[in-house]
């Protein structure tokens, strides 16, 4: 692999949640080394000249105004719920031990 070790391979996939295989381990690696190798060939140009953009094309605000309206009470936000608890919805705990 290109410069990015196994080692470091797995702790991105632990960070991002993922179960790799030995053989997902190197072609990850190889992939990772690639784009590194294409982000570094894009710092060699100059953009000093060219100004900060968030989109490459001019974008408008399309979003209607806003306006207050009457919202749901309590219990009509939670009577299509599957279970709710203490006037709130109550959802499965998703936060694991690593």
């Amino acid at each position: 692999m290109n410069g990015i070790s196994p080692e470091l391979v797995r702790h991105v996939a632990l960070l991002s949640r993922l179960e790799l295989s030995e053989g997902e381990t190197c072609r990850f690696g190889d992939d990772l080394a690639n784009i590194l190798d294409y982000v570094a060939k894009l710092n060699e140009l100059d953009t000093s000249s060219i100004p900060p953009t968030s989109h490459s094309f001019k974008m408008s605000n399309v979003f209607r105004e806003d306006v207050v309206q009457p919202s749901l009470t309590n219990p009509e936000a939670l009577a299509n719920a599957p279970d709710a608890e203490n006037d709130c919805f109550k959802v499965p705990a998703v936060i694991q031990e690593l």
